[in-house]
Order: C-alpha cells, then sequence, then structure tokens
C-alpha cells in the first residue's frame, strides 16, 4: 500500500466561497477533506481545479447552483450528474430533504460529497449511487445531522445498486456531522471496493428486518476513528460483512445484530447462515479503538473470521446471548487462529464457545494463542475468555 497526496484540489476555492457566504447551506468554514489513509491506493491526482456545485432536495424537485458545465440534470427529486471526462476536481454539496429522490453520479475522477443537513430517501432503489470506480469521499459538514434511506424493493436498472449508500469504488468518511444511513431492502452501505471510516467521522448504520448487511465490501474495511454505530434486525445479516480482511486501528465501533439463522433451501438442501457482528473472508486485526459487539438471535456471531482474529491493541468486548437451535453461537470464530498480543479482550457466550479456532481439543486454552505477558492470569473457559495487557 502506498499513500498518496490528500484530495484536496479547490480546497481554497470552496472555503472563499464560506467567507463570503452568510447562509447555512453553503458556510464550510469548517470544510476539510482528509479521507486519505494509508489504504488509498488511487494516484489519481491529476486534477486540474475543482468545480464545487451545490444541490438543494425538496419534495418532487432539486435546485442546481454553480453548475457551469452542465454536468447535472434531474427528474423531480432524481439528480443524475454525468462527468466522464473532465479532469477538473469535484465538489458536491448535498442539502434539503426528498422523500423520494435520489443522486446518480458518473464520473471518472475520484471526488467529494459534502452532505450540509441532507435527508434523502429513495423509494426503489439506492439513496446515493457512485458509478465512479475512483476514490468517494463523504463528508458530513461540522454541526450537520444527515439521513440516508432506501426503499423494501428496488427498481430494476442498468447499473448496481447494492444498498442505500452504494459506489463502485473506494469511500471515505470524513467530516464531524452525522450520518444516519437505513437500510430497508439491502445494505446500508456497500462498495465494491472498500471502506475508510476517519477520525471524526460519526456513521450510523440501520438495518431493518427486511434489509440486509449495515456495511458490505470487496476489498477491506478500515476503521481509523471516528465512531460508527451499526444495528441489525435482518436475520442472517452481519454487521460488517467483508470479502477481505477488516482492520481496526482507532475509534469507536459498536455492532447489534438482533436476527436469528437465515435458512434458504438451495436444490434441496437447507442452506443456515447466522447473524454476525463482524463477517470477514481474510483476517481481522485491531490494534487501537474500542469495539463493543453484541449478537443475541439464535446462533449469532460476534466475529466470524476465514483467517486469524489478532488483538494487539485497544478494547474487545464481545458477547453473544443466542440460543443454538438453528447455528452455534460463537463470540470469536476464526477457521485459522485467535491470537491476543495486547489491549483487552473479553469474549463471553451463554451456549457453545467463546472462542473457536478450529480446533477439535476439548481444553479452553487450545482455542486462542497469547503472546506476551498479560496484567493478570487470563480467565480462559468454555464461554468466557478474558485477557488483559498492559497500555
Amino acid at each position: 500500500m502506498k499513500k498518496t497526496a490528500l484530495y484536496v484540489a479547490g480546497l481554497l476555492g470552496v472555503l472563499s466561497l464560506a467567507v463570503a457566504c452568510e447562509n447555512d447551506d453553503t458556510d464550510f468554514s469548517n470544510y476539510t477533506l482528509v479521507g486519505t489513509s494509508s489504504a488509498d491506493e488511487d494516484a489519481d491526482d491529476d486534477t486540474v481545479g475543482t468545480d464545487t456545485i451545490y444541490i438543494r432536495y425538496s419534495n418532487g424537485g432539486a435546485t442546481i447552483t454553480d453548475d457551469a458545465n452542465g454536468y447535472v440534470s434531474h427528474s423531480g427529486a432524481d439528480v443524475t450528474v454525468s462527468d466522464t471526462a473532465s479532469l477538473r476536481g469535484m465538489v458536491l454539496v448535498l442539502s434539503g430533504s426528498a422523500s423520494d429522490g435520489s443522486l446518480l453520479v458518473y464520473r471518472s475522477k475520484k471526488y467529494t460529497i459534502v452532505l450540509n443537513g441532507l435527508s434523502l430517501t429513495n423509494a426503489d432503489g439506492s439513496a446515493i449511487n457512485n458509478q465512479c470506480s475512483k476514490s468517494l469521499y463523504v463528508e458530513c459538514a461540522d454541526g450537520t445531522v444527515n439521513t440516508l434511506a432506501d426503499g423494501v424493493t428496488y427498481a430494476p436498472q442498468d447499473y448496481d445498486q447494492k444498498g442505500t449508500l452504494f459506489s463502485e469504488g473506494q469511500v471515505y468518511f470524513t467530516g464531524t456531522g452525522q450520518l444516519t444511513v437505513t437500510a430497508n431492502g439491502k445494505n446500508a452501505i456497500a462498495s465494491d471496493d472498500f471502506v475508510t471510516i476517519e477520525d471524526g467521522a460519526i456513521v450510523r448504520c440501520n438495518v431493518k428486518s427486511t434489509g440486509s448487511n449495515g456495511i458490505k465490501v470487496n476489498d477491506g474495511m478500515f476503521v481509523n476513528g471516528g465512531r460508527l454505530t451499526i444495528d441489525v434486525a435482518s436475520d442472517g445479516g452481519r454487521g460488517i460483512r467483508n470479502d477481505a480482511r477488516t482492520v481496526i486501528t482507532g475509534g469507536t465501533v459498536s455492532i447489534t445484530t438482533t436476527g436469528d439463522c437465515l435458512i434458504e433451501n438451495v436444490d434441496g438442501v437447507a442452506d443456515t447462515t447466522s447473524a454476525a457482528c463482524i463477517k470477514c473472508d481474510s483476517i481481522f486485526t485491531m490494534s487501537g479503538g474500542t469495539v463493543t459487539l453484541n449478537s443475541t438471535g439464535d446462533g449469532g456471531k460476534g466475529i466470524r473470521c476465514n483467517e486469524n482474529i489478532e488483538v494487539s491493541g485497544g478494547t474487545l468486548t464481545v458477547t453473544t446471548t443466542g440460543d443454538n437451535d438453528e447455528g452455534k453461537p460463537k463470540a470469536l470464530k476464526s477457521d485459522t487462529g485467535i491470537i491476543i498480543s495486547g489491549g483487552y479482550l473479553k469474549a463471553s457466550v451463554e451456549k457453545s464457545w467463546a472462542c473457536d479456532n478450529g480446533t477439535d481439543s476439548e481444553d479452553p486454552a487450545d482455542h486462542l494463542t497469547i503472546v506476551g505477558t498479560p496484567m493478570y492470569t487470563p480467565v480462559i473457559e468454555k464461554r468466557i475468555v478474558e485477557v488483559e495487557f498492559w497500555k
């Protein structure tokens, strides 16, 4: 991985607009773009100047300001931005409210969406759909409260729409305002690349019983700071569903799942999927921050990982209280290893094993590996594990 320069093209231009404007909708005295992290592989920094476009939603319509190049069109409150050839940077500033509206963006360069007091629901699809494969920075303006929601049923389209906020490319959440994303039909947040929560960001995902997952990513989940809260009520739903690695280096993460196992018949064979706070197909690593996971449904799991679960710092508390009628509840489940070398871990389960690393041993101590010397003698039992290291 290589660090790239912060995407700050046009920042001075936006700030100068803020100084001259007293309207709350365009006051960006606290405007910053801090989204780039060590995970960013998008080296697309050859932009020349920046276009800042303001989109204010209302029921039945949208008001577009400062779109000198005619990139934006809309039908009612369904807004489309198409800019696939320009070398200029782009900042889209969204505000207002619409109960049946959306934003669809086609672009070839990385860009920023600033949420400046936005309430947007799309009754038949994604509220925000980014069809750009480069980085998208989603910044919540300081002091603002922003909400996004999808519909229970999505209308067929000729482009992907995998959640309330969907992106073909990387997504970085920045800023100090609040964002709540509700999933009624699919995922709350979905990316075909990776998602990063940066320091200061406040993101909440609410997944209804008819929805799917809180955050669904293909190429990685990174939490570097901020506050991430996910509540999932769907059967078989996951707070974070990740096809790659999950990396926690800071911030506060709280995930709760209340759904039971999802049972589907595939070619006459029952396929059971347990709910899980975090499910990743690669490694889970935690070196800082605070993570609290609670799973209350039948067979629910705290962390379900195909590779190692490694904790070297921070505070990780995992509790599963569900029954084991259809699935086996686990606090930590890894196919290869659970390795604790720092920080604090408490894993507890009412039924089955607190920690399961794939071994057949009946000795709880064989179900995890402790590296180094904890502060006190660890509690290692079948249904509870507690380990704490010096900070």
